[in-house]
C-alpha cells in the first residue's frame, strides 16, 4: 500500500520534471525565468531522489519482512513435521504394544492348551494303567479261584479214592 502511494507521488513529479526540463532550456533567454525553472527542477529532482530512496527503503524492508515470514513459515513447517513424526511414532509404539499383548495372549492360550492336552494324556494313561492293573488283579483272582477249585476238587477226589474198596485191596 505504501509503495503504491509513493508511486502516485513519484509519477507526477517525474512528469513535472520531464516537462520543465525542456522548458528550462527555452527560458534561458529570459533572465528572470531561468532561476525559477532551475529551482523547481531542483525541487522535483530532490523529491524524486527522496521518493527513490524511500522506495528503496520500502523494498529493502519488504524483502526483510518476506525473509522473516519465510523463516517463520519454515519453523512452523518444521514444528508441524516434528509433531507429526512424534504422533506417528506414538501411534506405531501403541500398535506394537497392542500386537505384543495379542501375541502374549495367544502364546498363553497355546501354552494353556498344551498343558491341558498333557494333563488329559496323563489322566488317560493313568486310567489305562488302572484298568490294566484292575484287569491283572481280576485275572489273578480268577486264576487263584480256578487253582483253589482245582485244589479243592483234587483234595475232595483224592480222599474218596483212598477209601474206595478197590484201592484198599490193591
Amino acid at each position: 500500500m505504501r509503495g503504491s502511494g509513493v508511486l502516485r507521488i513519484a509519477l507526477p513529479c517525474l512528469i513535472a520534471f520531464a516537462g520543465t526540463a525542456p522548458l528550462a532550456g527555452c527560458g534561458s533567454a529570459l533572465t528572470g525565468g531561468s532561476s525559477t525553472a532551475t529551482g523547481s527542477s531542483r525541487e522535483a529532482l530532490e523529491r524524486n531522489e527522496e521518493a527513490a530512496a524511500q522506495k528503496r527503503e520500502e523494498a529493502a524492508e519488504t524483502a526483510k519482512y518476506r525473509e522473516l515470514l519465510s523463516e517463520i513459515e519454515n519453523k512452523k513447517r518444521e514444528e508441524a513435521a516434528e509433531a507429526n513424526a512424534k504422533r506417528t511414532e506414538r501411534a506405531a509404539a501403541a500398535r506394537a504394544k497392542k500386537r505384543e499383548k495379542i501375541a502374549e495372549a495367544e502364546a498363553k492360550k497355546k501354552l494353556e492348551a498344551a498343558e491341558e492336552s498333557v494333563k488329559k494324556k496323563e489322566e488317560a494313561l493313568k486310567a489305562e494303567a488302572k484298568q490294566r492293573e484292575a484287569a491283572k488283579k481280576k485275572s489273578e483272582q480268577k486264576k487263584k479261584k480256578v487253582e483253589k477249585k482245582a485244589i479243592t476238587r483234587s483234595q475232595v477226589t483224592a480222599p474218596a479214592q483212598a477209601t474206595t474198596p478197590q484201592n484198599a485191596k490193591g
